[in-house]
């Protein structure tokens, strides 16, 4: 056929336009719009999903794409339409043509026989013996013999097979009209599709305001009262919720609305009437007639003219005698009672009741968002022309109030709205008539105002759709004056400003009384009414979008406001309200916005004066400032070398060495938005806006203000501060400061580059009080240093310069005193009390320098860093500058004390300093053989305790039961150990609910759909998006003979009529059976036979354990797929629904399945029926559906009758379908089938498939479901009791139990016994022997568990006062013991007996190394002095908490912060460079990782060594370390 451009030039586009009706190719055209990428071009993925559906194969579909013309860049349109023709529209022979393109080669002129074998292989899996005779002579044919061949053999594959023998099942049109939800909704209501369409995105948006995410009465009671009494409003809201779930759901409140505003008027009686009828009896007793009456009155009064007010009949009348009244005049019955019937009679001639139900149409209109049906009915509505006081007037008798939020409208357009909506005037010969005269003196137009959304703030700045600007009023000098006589009179000029500030004008509303601003809004000008006078029979003009440019000042800005002030007003002309602008409360102007389109709104917000003792007033002028980020520079790469090291935190502050350094860039500002706040926004809410609007974490960033200067900034910290207090202006630029990956922060290391410090009020508040910079990930450094800086004993000697004194330079364990230099000069930066921050580079570089694994910009473990910084300060100042040779000697049998001392004693010849002093004690180790029972003893110092935290062994499940009966699902919650399997589980939740391990069937449930199928063998697991159903399944029973009804088949199949399944009574005539087992299922919904026969089940397999089989369907029935998955026992029923596409390609999408609500489990065996599992089905969803109130039964209120028109006995169709729930299990693809109904009848159910589709019908689905019970489920208490144990805290008590719990050791552990001479297997362990002065405990939340590492995210409550570790303190055979003191060694002197086994620190054994012959000699001993500050026996050892540090995040990054209680006694927050005071209720005592204890009651003096007559040892760090330091910083 020759080289064509494309596979289908043989069918012209324009043949396929003329075959094609001008609204498929429309519809075609703009579906086709919608899913074309830029180039015009529809992916092959599209192609599958929008043209074919996902019932086709995808190896088919791929083919039918190539069919198509499609390539790797895409299909065209006019491809894809002359497809579209040829499968729908074309002959048999454009159909062979169209096969042909699909198996042929490019050029369209052959097909080859591996190209067409690998085609059809991959498409149906398998290639048919007829393509042998294709190519029986040649392995490529033309396209005539393929013609033939084709014709011979229509049956050789799935697709020729489709085209050329199958009746096509799709088209281009599909005539059958499914109703939409709101095309059902409008046909039951007096709603238009449109009404119901906009009400729809007012109630998502009203429900979102929701803390419950319900529309509950909590959320309705704040959007209607005001102006609705608080004494109604919870009988108004059980008005609209019909169901009594307390929540509105849309068709409940679309109904509602439709019966209290559109309806007839004796249906919105019916309303009111509903609304008084508190318990609901379809009566009003006296006591409700009383509290109606009170509520009618207080409306009819708010809404009252005040010049009419005493004219008016029910003014001051009795509630209580207008009841008795009423009954005694309309009481037919004399029951006391009022019905429905005789309340419609009462309202006939009294207009009581009238004011209740405008003002729920006014609500109605402009809180639910309906759109009025003529601008008369708007502009009464909103301004209230006539007589009555509309929701305009009615807020002007109220004062203002802060947090109030007001709109201004542009006074242009608001008289061209006013001259719109208005009535028509009418003349009396010649002379306004009275009423028009009332209206014309202005009474209408008086100031009002409206509640904030959020009554619970003070300034609802941070809604969306209000944007706090400041807000500005004048008191007494701004108010309006009013006409005398209902006359107008101008506003009065609003004086200038006396602010400090920079606005040059403000005008400001204030409430001049307690009765609210009486300001007269002029309404239409007096040269627009003398124009509407003398042409009465010209129509005004409908007004366009509301225009408030004429207002604010042309905004130049090319970056967006954050906020949504609207923009800047004029401030070059004094603008007044009246004259220039109107306001108009929040909910006005969304109702004018919505129904005329805005282009700029301007909220302004009501706050509190500063100059007028916090009388309430409206600011005009907000406070606008800009907003700069930091330019993101390229991440530095990470340094693993020392050198790397030095170039990479800096080359910073350089200066010291005079050396050119390499310093990081100076970040870059710009100016990335703009926003507006209140003067009166603290600092913090400043910050909660910001991250919430973009999205920051408040630990991440910082706000600066920046002066005129660039290099003059103020950090904001104070968040108690307001705006003004901060002195932000008018057009003030603010930095927003974002923490870097590394946790360093921009402007510390710009500042650090250029040897600068960023002002920050330099001069810290308190000593110690000061910030570490954070030089790249380094708050693991920060956090440790700070704990140990704030440990005051060793303070106190460092600040003294006392370890210069003892500076040990010769310690090959040490680091020549270089790590006690830095840490001395840091710890006096830290506490001279001259900065807010300091950046530790020196001890940062030294540390580097002497433990490499610190380097680089990695997150470290800050207690590694703490044990190398204490060992380093050790050794650096260790006494000892000759250690002697220490032989460890085994226990043998000694007394524990002796073998303790003796470890000691030995442990002080080696090692002596300020360290060992304060942090070190001993641990008693003891491990015994379990062959022989040798017990080892060993006492070993440690510095600090690690403390095991318990790692969470078990897993917590929380299970949602779903039962035979249908009762609401209940939610359990169970814990089990994290190797359990599905077969504990299941006996666990059988205790808890009672139901047999065998009849509980788990499901895996994500969404609408089932994932899995958990066997009994599997390993119990935590879902991520999925959720754990556990479905009754039921009992099996023996096997009984049939009798001989049943094996005649005579038994009657008892069904639900359709009467009862709509009135919601057949749930309680039904009496369930299905405990009794599954063949009571086909009775078990029976009605007029409540002891219908019990026929036995058949099923010989258990029920309980899905499995695969191949059961054979019934004759009737097409085969099921292969693919199909068959389980024993059950089937699958999975909830759909149809969605109506507006444009679509081929008939067979027009309407979509959609999956929804939570899948069903359906018991079956063989002698199910089909009527049992559509009775099951109804068993499961009946709790789903509402009901029709039985008094309501006879009643068309509410659009309540609209099921009685459903023609169906259930209010769904169950279909076999595949898995996915889309496609039928039963047809094959092309005939492109949903899904094959199963009729509801007696046939017995064949088994076809494992999986139905639960198709709804429409009406019901849109009316009757109720979508907010599909997730509902009762929580059992076992759910709250296993997440208390998940998360429950442990004490400190808890790990040290833990820490000296005995332990036995593994077989990688085996222990050498010294009798037994082999390695063996034993128990440990630990006790503590020694208590130090300054204890320190890690928490160790990071452990290596199954071959990784986690963190333990478990909550440890330990005493900040009052800590007693003496009861972990290791048994002693006697209450007192001798000890020898090493100092007097040679004389065997005996220590006095010391209580708890607490031996002082001997500060007195010290040891030094004469310089001349390095002899080492006792000092003497101050242990007379020490022992004075250890407690007796009589007082126990307590510790008080001196700091700690936390760890917030995940292993492998997170964040360290310490906490530190200052000598002053106050505590404060050391977070990197900010320090901030706090209280012990602030602290983060959850993330608590290493605790710092100081003991009571020592005197810590006595600890300080004695250096009269010593040198101290200034000298400087050695030349070699200070160049490579140097080399490190120079540009390379």
């Amino acid at each position: 056929m020759g080289g064509k451009e494309s596979k289908l030039q043989y069918f012209p586009f324009e043949e396929a336009c003329r075959r094609m009706k001008e609204t498929e190719l429309k519809r075609s055209k703009d579906a086709f719009k919608r899913v074309a990428t830029l180039g015009g071009q529809m992916s092959d993925v599209v192609f599958c999903r929008e043209v074919l559906g996902e019932g086709v194969p995808p190896g088919i579909a791929n083919l039918l794409y190539r069919g198509f013309g499609g390539t790797s860049k895409g299909l065209s349109l006019k491809d894809l339409l002359c497809g579209l023709v040829i499968l729908t529209k074309g002959s048999v022979e454009e159909k062979i043509k169209f096969l042909f393109g699909m198996y042929a080669d490019d050029s369209y002129s052959f097909v080859q026989k591996e190209e067409m074998d690998r085609l059809v292989l991959e498409s149906e899996g398998q290639v048919s013996n007829a393509l042998s005779d294709l190519f029986s002579e040649n392995d490529q044919v033309t396209f005539d013999y393929f013609r033939l061949w084709v014709k011979a053999h229509p049956d050789a594959t799935e697709m020729t097979k489709w085209l050329l023998m199958e009746p096509m099942t799709v088209s281009l049109s599909d005539d059958t009209d499914t109703p939409t939800f709101y095309q059902t909704l409008a046909g039951v209501t007096h709603l238009e599709e449109t009404d119901i369409s906009e009400l729809e995105k007012r109630y998502w948006a009203l429900k979102s305001q929701s803390k419950s995410g319900k529309f509950d009465l909590d959320t309705f009671k704040a959007m209607v009262c005001p102006p609705v009494p608080e004494a109604i409003c919870e009988s108004l809201f059980h008005a609209f919720d019909e169901n009594r779930d307390n929540h509105i759901d849309f068709k409940e409140m679309a109904c509602g609305i439709s019966a209290c505003c559109r309806g007839p008027g004796t249906e919105r009686q019916k309303f009111c009437f509903k609304v008084f009828d508190i318990n609901h009896d379809g009566k009003l007793c006296e006591r409700e007639l009383v509290q109606m009456v009170k509520a009618l009155l207080r409306i009819r009064q708010e809404n009252q003219p005040t010049n009419t007010m005493e004219c008016d009949p029910f003014y001051n009348m009795d509630p209580e005698l207008v009841a008795k009244e009423i009954l005694a005049s309309h009481d037919g019955d004399k029951d006391g009672c009022l019905t429905q019937a005789e309340y419609l009679v009462w309202t006939v001639n009294n207009t009581l009741a009238d004011n209740f139900l405008d003002l729920l149409s006014q609500i109605c209109h402009l809180v639910m968002g309906l759109k009025p049906q003529t601008k008369e009915e708007e502009g009464e509505i909103i301004k209230g022309f006539r007589m009555m006081r509309q929701w305009l007037q009615r807020e002007s008798k109220k004062s203002f109030e802060i947090g109030q939020v007001w709109y201004l409208i542009s006074m242009t357009w608001w008289n061209s709205w006013i001259e719109y909506v208005q009535p028509p005037i009418q003349m009396s010969n010649g002379r306004l008539d009275s009423g028009e005269q009332v209206r014309m003196n202005g009474t209408e137009a008086m100031h009002k105002i409206t509640k904030s959304k959020h009554s619970s703030k003070a300034l609802p700045w941070d809604d969306d759709s209000v944007i706090i600007v400041n807000m500005i009023t004048k008191g007494k000098n701004s108010e309006y004056n009013t006409s005398i006589n209902g006359g107008f009179k101008s506003s009065t000029i609003p004086q200038r400003s006396q602010s400090a500030c920079s606005s040059p004008i403000k005008t400001c509303l204030s409430a001049s009384d307690s009765n609210g601003l009486t300001s007269v809004s002029p309404g239409p000008s007096p040269k627009l009414r003398k124009k509407g006078l003398q042409q009465t029979n010209s129509q005004p003009v409908k007004p366009g979008p509301i225009d408030n440019t004429n207002l604010i000042t042309p905004n130049n800005s090319k970056v967006i406001s954050l906020t949504n002030e609207g923009g800047r007003l004029r401030r070059d002309t004094m603008l007044v309200r009246g004259k220039d602008f109107e306001l108009v409360p929040e909910v006005i102007w969304r109702s004018l916005s919505t129904w005329y389109g805005g282009n700029i709104a301007l909220p302004r917000t009501v706050i509190a004066s500063k100059n007028n003792n916090g009388s309430p007033e409206l600011e005009l002028y907000p406070v606008t400032v800009k907003l700069l980020r930091h330019q993101v520079v390229p991440q530095r790469p990470n340094p693993t070398s020392f050198s790397g090291v030095m170039s990479g935190i800096g080359g910073m502050a350089l200066s010291m060495t005079n050396y050119v350094s390499s310093a990081p860039p100076i970040p870059r500002r710009y100016v990335a938005f703009t926003a507006t706040f209140s003067k009166q926004h603290t600092i913090q809410q400043v910050y909660e806006f910001l991250c919430t609007k973009v999205r920051f974490v408040r630990e991440d960033i910082r706000l600066w203000k920046i002066g005129s200067k660039d290099d003059s900034m103020t950090l904001l910290e104070d968040e108690s501060m307001t705006v003004e207090d901060c002195g932000v202006e008018e057009n003030q630029s603010l930095l927003i400061e974002v923490r870097n990956k590394d946790l360093t922060w921009p402007e510390e290391m710009s500042q650090l580059a250029k040897n600068k410090t960023c002002r920050k009020e330099q001069v810290p508040t308190q000593k110690g009080a000061t910030g570490l910079n954070n030089l790249g990930n380094t708050c693991f450094m920060n956090a440790a240093v700070q704990c140990v800086s704030n440990t005051w004993p060793l303070t106190q000697y460092f600040i003294g310069g006392l370890h210069l004194f003892e500076l040990n330079r010769s310690n090959p364990l040490g680091m020549k005193g270089h790590i006690a230099q830095r840490y001395g000069e840091l710890v006096k930066d830290l506490w001279s009390g001259t900065s807010k921050t300091i950046a530790p580079l020196k001890l940062r570089w030294t540390i580097g320098k002497y433990a490499p694994r610190f380097n680089g910009f990695q997150q470290h473990d800050s207690q590694e860093l703490l044990s190398f910084l204490l060992d380093g300060l050790h050794e650096d100042l260790n006494r000892v500058h000759v250690k002697p040779y220490v032989e460890l000697k085994d226990s043998d049998g000694r007394q524990d004390e002796v073998v303790a001392e003796e470890a000691w004693e030995n442990h002080l010849r080696r090692n002596q300093s300020i360290i060992v002093d304060l942090f070190h004690g001993q641990l008693k180790s003891q491990v015994r053989c379990k062959e022989c029972g040798h017990m080892s003893v060993r006492f070993d110092p440690f510095n600090y305790l690690s403390l095991p935290l318990p790692m969470d062994s078990c897993i917590h499940l929380e299970v949602i039961v779903t039962r035979l009966d249908g009762s609401v699902p209940v939610k359990y919650g169970i814990r089990l150990n994290m190797d359990e399997k599905y077969k504990a589980l299941k006996k666990e939740l059988s205790s808890l609910t009672g139901i047999p391990p065998g009849q509980i069937l788990f499901v895996e449930i994500m969404g609408p759909i089932v994932k899995a199928l958990p066997q009994d063998n599997h390993k119990v697991k935590t879902l991520i998006g999925g959720v754990l159903y556990a479905y009754e399944l039921p009992p099996h029973e023996e096997i009984k003979p049939m009798t001989i009804e049943e094996e005649k088949g005579t038994v009657p199949k008892n069904s639900v009529g359709l009467n009862d399944i709509q009135r919601g009574l057949a749930t309680k005539k039904i009496q369930q059976k299905l405990e009794n087992g599954p063949t009571s299922m086909s009775t078990s919904l029976t009605v007029e036979d409540n002891s219908a026969n019990n026929t036995p089940t058949h099923s010989r397999q258990p029920s309980d354990v899905p499995t695969m089989g191949s059961l054979q369907p019934t004759p009737e029935n097409p085969a099921p797929k292969a693919t199909a998955e068959l389980f024993s026992g059950f089937v699958i029923g999975v909830h759909r629904k149809m969605n109506l596409m507006d444009v679509y390609f081929l008939s067979s999408q027009k309407a979509r399945p959609g999956l929804f609500g939570t899948p069903i489990i359906l018991p079956c065996v063989e002698d199910t029926t089909n009527q049992d599992l559509y009775q099951f089905v109804w068993t499961q969803v009946s709790r789903l559906v509402s009901p029709l109130p039985p008094s309501e039964v006879k009643s068309a209120n509410h659009a309540q009758d609209c099921d009685d028109s459903l023609g169906y006995e259930y209010p769904f169709t169950l279909k076999v379908v595949m898995k996915d729930g889309l496609s039928c299990a039963w047809c094959p693809w092309y005939r492109f089938c949903r899904g094959c109904k199963l009729e509801c009848n007696a046939d017995d159910f064949n088994f076809g498939s494992s999986f139905l589709a639960i198709d709804w019908e429409p009406t019901a689905l849109h009316l009757r479901y109720q979508t907010a019970l599909e997730r509902l489920y009762e929580d059992h208490e076992s759910v709250e009791e296993s997440r208390r144990k998940q998360t429950e805290p442990i004490n400190l008590d808890t790990c040290l139990q833990a820490f000296t719990t005995e332990e036995e050791l593994g077989e990688d552990e085996l222990y050498y016994c010294s009798k037994c001479k082999k390695h063996c297997l034993a128990s440990k362990k630990l006790d503590i022997w020694r208590l130090p002065p300054i204890l320190i405990i890690n928490l160790k939340r990071f452990q290596f568990l199954n071959g990784r590492w986690v963190k333990s995210h478990k909550i440890v409550n330990f005493p900040i006062e009052k800590f007693d570790p003496s009861n972990y303190l290791a048994p002693r055979a006697v209450s007192e013991q001798s000890v020898t003191c090493v100092c007097q060694s040679n004389n065997s002197a005996e220590i006095q007996p010391v209580p708890n086994g607490d031996i002082p620190n001997h500060n007195d054994l010290q040891m030094e190394v004469e310089k001349d012959d390095k002899e080492s000699k006792a000092l003497p001993c101050k242990k007379c002095q020490l022992i004075k500050n250890i407690p007796t026996a009589d007082e126990p050892i307590k510790y008080d908490l001196s700091s700690m540090s936390c760890h917030t995040g995940i292993l492998g990054g997170g964040h360290y912060v310490c906490y530190a209680k200052n000598p002053n006694q106050k505590w404060y927050c050391y977070n990197d460079s900010s320090c901030k005071e706090c209280t012990v209720e602030q602290m983060d005592c959850n993330s608590a990782y290493i605790l710092f204890y100081e003991r009571e009651n020592i005197d810590f003096s006595h600890f300080m060594p004695d250096v009269e007559g010593k040198e101290p040892d200034l000298q400087e760090i050695d030349d070699e370390f200070e160049s490579d330091l140097k080399k490190a910083c120079v540009i390379q």
